[in-house]
């Protein structure tokens, strides 16, 4: 009898949590990750379905309009407070200016679409199309599996978004420990023969091809696949998301009650605040300089082309901060920002993102690293491509499974 080496014990161990992590979460993760597939480009596809929203034609030799003078019109159009006002590199792009209402529990408020020539508003955040609602309804799936759409509790008095997002988080836990066990079970006994896993037969029989499809794709799209199920259910696991921060080193008690310090709006009316020297109107605060006084104040600490996002302050002690990106296929979606005074427009202080310690710089990109929105368009198409894959793999592992079973019961 042919003794059994270490080594293939501990393969098998590996292999049999692969195969039940697998099967157990394997519908789950088709239905998350496919939705996942096609909101990679959830941005994409709302400025595909809305154009007019983003994009505006420039008339020959005009100069984009001074943002402060939309301002005061934004206002009193949306009835409330701007608070940030978002100003493109790319001149053929819109304006967009947030706004928020007193007492509105929305969570984003509303952005109206200025066009930056005439001043005229293009449309709002508000605005429906049916691209907008389909990848509404693909987030839902890929974060609730749709369970927030029925409103009758299905399991006690738990609520159905919560259930959704226990049972998608675990699926994912489940997926990342597949993840890691076939990174152990794809490594061949005899180390020579580990090219066999980097290709593709595709001239064996469809068995083999499936083999292959599932162990040499999953290699090569292994790191992308592990970071989406490691940062993924920091969404749905408050304790998963604590253990992520404290593993990282940037663990912070939250505070027993938050106070509504930062937001006082003293008394009402217009007038001049001589604490801060900015023009209040309508509950807006305007700063004293013009928006691209602070903007060139930006550009002093940040010299490179970007897309800045500026946001007014929320009461008489508070700065304009500048919020800057850089746009191209490469460009990381962290952006570096400025905080200046908003009364003399000088630099209060500094965060470049990627002069930051490693761990706060993966803390603040969780969400991009989940999505894939890390370098621009170049991780989108990575992430595209990886999230496909994984789609696959619970169909092909299962495969795999099922053929094993039925030459097992052949013999």
């Amino acid at each position: 009898m042919r003794k059994t080496s270490a080594w293939q014990k501990t393969r098998k161990v590996f292999n049999d949590i692969h195969l039940w992590t697998g099967l157990i979460s394997g519908i789950i993760v088709i239905v998350i990750c496919f939705s996942g597939t096609i909101y990679t480009y959830n941005t994409e596809l709302r400025e595909w379905a809305a154009p007019h929203l983003f994009k505006v034609h420039v008339p020959t030799g005009a100069e984009r309009l001074p943002v402060d003078s939309l301002i005061p019109k934004i206002a009193e159009r949306s009835g409330g407070t701007v608070t940030a006002i978002t100003v493109p590199a790319d001149p053929t792009r819109t304006y967009q200016v947030a706004t928020r209402i007193k007492g509105d529990q929305s969570r984003f408020g509303t952005t109206y679409y200025v066009n930056p020539y005439d001043g005229n508003v293009t449309g709002t955040s508000k605005e429906k199309t049916k691209t907008a609602e389909f990848l509404q309804t693909l987030f839902s799936l890929h974060r609730w599996l749709l369970l927030d759409r029925i409103e009758k509790p299905l399991f006690g008095k738990l609520p159905n978004r919560q259930l959704g997002s226990y049972i998608s988080g675990t699926a994912t836990i489940l997926f990342t420990l597949g993840v890691l066990t076939g990174m152990v079970i794809w490594f061949p006994q005899k180390l020579r023969n580990w090219r066999r896993g980097l290709t593709i037969k595709w001239k064996a029989n469809w068995k083999r091809v499936n083999h292959d499809l599932h162990n040499t794709l999953a290699f090569y799209s292994l790191i992308f696949l592990f970071v989406m199920g490691i940062t993924g259910p920091q969404w749905s696991f408050p304790w998963y998301r604590t253990g992520l921060q404290k593993t990282l080193g940037t663990y912070k008690e939250q505070p027993a009650g938050r106070g509504g310090a930062g937001h006082g709006r003293g008394g009402g009316g217009r007038g001049i605040d001589e604490r801060s020297k900015t023009i209040r109107k309508d509950q807006t605060y305007l700063p004293l300089f013009p928006v691209s006084t602070y903007l060139a104040a930006a550009d002093q600490v940040l010299p490179y082309v970007g897309d800045y996002r500026l946001t007014l302050p929320q009461d008489a002690d508070s700065p304009v901060l500048v919020t800057k990106n850089r746009t191209g296929f490469f460009a990381p979606a962290a952006g570096d920002q400025v905080s200046l005074d908003a009364s003399t427009a000088a630099i209060k202080d500094i965060q470049i993102f990627r002069k930051k310690p490693l761990n706060e710089r993966v803390v603040g990109s969780i969400k991009a690293l989940h999505v894939g929105d890390v370098y621009g368009q170049f991780t989108k198409l990575i992430y595209f491509l990886a999230c496909l894959i994984a789609t696959s793999l619970p169909i092909t592992g299962t495969l795999i499974w099922v053929n094993k079973m039925k030459k097992k019961n052949n013999r």
